[in-house]
């Protein structure tokens, strides 16, 4: 019942602000092309949906496939700096270094390098889901009980038994946290990879719209693109709560009331 609760809050705030927005360009008489209201950019969601939707699918593979690559990077290079504490001390102040370079510098050369074809596009999304996930991995592993860690060791556990035992399940909560942060900024990179050169997509519509100065034609594009990055934040979010389901309330209700009835039995 709170979960239905907060979610028809959330709905009626949207709806709040949309009716905001639509009074805001009635009563101001705004031209369309400066901002278009929302019954405007509504319209063209229904009457272009195919085309939409067919940029969309484009523009959500470039995610997809950039946040699993990104993913993979992360757990490789946190795993590894965990593991190798003098090479973290090392190798950590140059991936900070490298996030001050802004990501739309990189995507020209990305372009440059591996041509007008969905690779820049993976890779700046890939860049973009990287490092927040890497950094929260790297944090989750170094995050432990030493009085757990001690009591592994004396009973017979090697390095690696402890890291998939202790270490790796103790840095899931984080992860899972990195991840939802890198998934929320993936549409970041995959839209620009599509500015600065490509035939398909979301960002290819949106310069394409700009360009005619057709605004509802934009918010239509970028309608699509936040339900897009928001399933792929629920889909994460639903993979959290199989994975590290004793951060909840309710998860651990489950485990203890399978555990009375196991005991019961």
């Amino acid at each position: 019942m709170a979960r239905l609760r907060d979610r028809a809050l959330g709905l009626g705030l949207f709806l709040l602000l949309l009716a905001l927005w639509e009074g805001a360009c009635r009563g101001l008489d705004l031209p369309p092309y400066l901002l278009p209201p929302p019954g405007r950019v509504a319209r063209v969601l229904l009457s272009q949906a195919p085309e939409l939707l067919a940029h969309g699918a484009v523009t959500l593979g470039e995610m997809v496939l950039g946040i699993l690559l990104g993913l993979g990077a992360a757990l490789l290079v946190g795993g590894g700096l965990f593991a190798l504490p003098q090479a973290e001390r090392a190798v950590l102040p140059l991936l900070v270094a490298t996030q001050a370079a802004p990501v739309f510098a990189l995507a020209p050369l990305l372009v440059v390098w591996f041509g007008f074809g969905m690779g820049p596009k993976v890779a700046l999304t890939a860049l973009v889901v990287f490092f927040p996930v890497a950094l929260a991995f790297l944090q989750g592993l170094k995050h432990r009980d030493r009085g757990r860690e001690d009591l592994l060791r004396l009973m017979g556990g090697g390095r690696i038994a402890r890291f998939r035992a202790f270490h790796l399940p103790g840095a899931l909560p984080s992860l899972m946290g990195g991840l939802k942060t890198g998934v929320c900024v993936a549409p970041i990179g995959a839209v620009l990879g599509e500015w600065c050169g490509a035939s398909r997509g979301l960002g290819f519509l949106m310069l394409q719209a700009n360009a005619r100065l057709a605004t509802d034609r934009v918010f239509a594009a970028l309608a699509v693109l936040v339900v897009l990055g928001t399933g792929l934040y629920g889909a994460v979010d639903r993979l959290e709560r199989r994975l590290v389901w004793w951060t909840r309330p309710e998860g651990r209700a489950r485990w203890l009331e399978r555990r009375e009835r196991k005991g019961r039995e």
